[in-house]
Parts: structure tokens; sequence; C-alpha cells
């Protein structure tokens, strides 16, 4: 069903790097990117365009703004948020969402890569110091910075900066004018390496997704969508929140097919039961 098609990346920040080697080797797809279509008018991680709708309809939109007025039927994109892990407020975690959108079949796939491996930081810096201090946290100068006033002020905004003497002249500059300088991380794809290794492992699951069939209907994108909690306690057999199954549903068909102990355990460590570790 994908073999030897083209498809258009939906991308203004690079993600092609990842995206293309990976749909050439599994399906030899031509691909092509959709450079006359920016990405950021439906929202930038600096705020400057603030992102309306939820990540998944905002990348919905982004595949089908792509297509308009092209002869693509087959298109791919992600999109990435950043902040408190789900399960924990206390971890920050990179969110990727990655969706292929395919016309001509008339279904959609999709693919998500939660991970807790993300840079994605930021702090008010009063000093060249604390600038160098939080850019060495960060990874700088592999993973670039972004400097502003203050973090809702969109006035003056220097972003992808990688140089460490540009860094320091912007900062000396924004703290004369202001007296005031927020730093952060740039999470554009492009300037943030830890993030691209995340799409890329984004990229894998989809494109496992779509090798796997209904056992039904035969259509792609047979994956896990759901779970069941209830994995019971080591120690006191309560349920707790983790899954004891996943369940693979079918994109066109609603089949399911149930898969019990998912990760290959029994029982629970009692840390996540809500009896013995309230």
């Amino acid at each position: 069903m994908f073999q030897n098609r083209k498809i258009l990346i939906a991308t203004k920040h690079q993600k092609e790097e990842v995206f293309a080697p990976l749909l050439k080797q599994h399906f030899g797809m031509e691909c092509y990117v959709a450079y006359h279509f920016d990405t950021d008018s439906l929202g930038a991680f600096t705020g400057e365009v603030e992102r309306k709708e939820d990540p998944l309809t905002t990348l919905r939109n982004k595949c089908v703004n792509a297509l308009r007025g092209t002869s693509f039927d087959l298109v791919i994109a992600s999109e990435g948020s950043f902040g408190p892990h789900p399960a924990n407020y206390f971890i920050t975690a990179g969110d990727e969402l990655i969706l292929l959108l395919d016309l001509k079949n008339n279904f959609e796939i999709l693919a998500r890569e939660l991970t807790t491996e993300t840079n994605f930081n930021a702090r008010n810096v009063r000093t060249y110091q604390e600038l160098l201090e939080f850019s060495s946290v960060v990874g700088f100068p592999k993973h670039r910075l972004i400097l502003r006033k203050s973090i809702d002020d969109f006035e003056e905004i220097h972003k992808g900066i990688g140089d460490p003497e540009e860094l320091k002249n912007r900062f000396n500059d924004l703290l004369k004018k202001y007296g005031s300088v927020y730093a952060e991380t740039d999470m554009r794809a492009m300037y943030n390496p830890t993030r691209m290794k995340s799409i890329e492992r984004g990229v894998g699951q989809l494109i496992e997704s779509m090798k796997s069939n209904c056992p039904s209907c035969k259509t792609p994108g047979f994956s896990v969508r759901k779970s069941e909690a209830g994995l019971p306690c080591e120690w006191c057999n309560a349920p707790t929140k983790s899954p004891k199954n996943h369940i693979k549903t079918c994109i066109k068909c609603d089949f399911e097919e149930r898969i019990q102990n998912p990760n290959n355990r029994k029982t629970e460590d009692p840390t996540y039961c809500d009896l013995c570790n309230p």
C-alpha cells in the first residue's frame, strides 16, 4: 500500500533529515518537503504565534494545509509538546505526535513518543555567569538557545543562538536595554539534537504500525491504541494504575486484539501502588 509512493513532509525545521531516510529505507518512498507551507503559522514554541488547538488537531491541520494546492495524496508531519510528564508532574517530558495522512486510502496512522529525554528548560538570568551555568546544563552550543526580555514579551527575540560570542553579545544588549534576560532552549528540531532523536524514535514506531495489518480487514496501522489498568501490586495484590493489558485496534473496522502482560510482568512494584505508597 505504501511501496514506492510519493510523500509530502510537512516541516520547516528540517525534520526530513530523519523522516526521509526511514521512509525510503522501508518503503522506497519519494520524499518531498512542503516548502510552500509555514508550519509556524499554527503555533510557535516561543509563543509569538499561539497554538490555538490541541496538539493532535494542530497536527491534522498541518497535514491538511500542507496538501492544499498540491497533487500529493500522502503526507507526514509531527507536533511536539513539552512540560510536566502526564504521570509525574515533577519530571519534564517531551511528547511527540507523528501522523501519516493517506487520502488515497482514506485513513490516518498516528504514533506517539513520550520521553523524559529532553533538555526543555528556561530561566531568568541576571548575570552572564548565570547564563553560562544555564547553557552548560542544557547542552549549549550543540543545543541552541533563545534569548529575550521576559517569558511573555515578544518585542525582541533572538532565536537559534549557537555561537558563544553571539550569546554573550545578545545577552549584554538585552540586559542593557531592559535590565532582564530570559533564556530558553530552542526546541525547533533542527537546533535540538535531543528532540530530533525523539522524533526519529516516533517515526520508527509509526513505520512499525504501517507494516502491521489488521487480521480482519488487512488495513495497515493495527497497533496498540488503548490500555487496561489493573496490574496487581506485588505486596498487597490490589490493582494499580499500571497496564495489565494492551489493546490493538484497527483504524478501519474496529477489530481488537488484547495483549496480556504487555511488559512481561505479572505484578507491579509497590512504589506505584496507591495503597502501599499513598
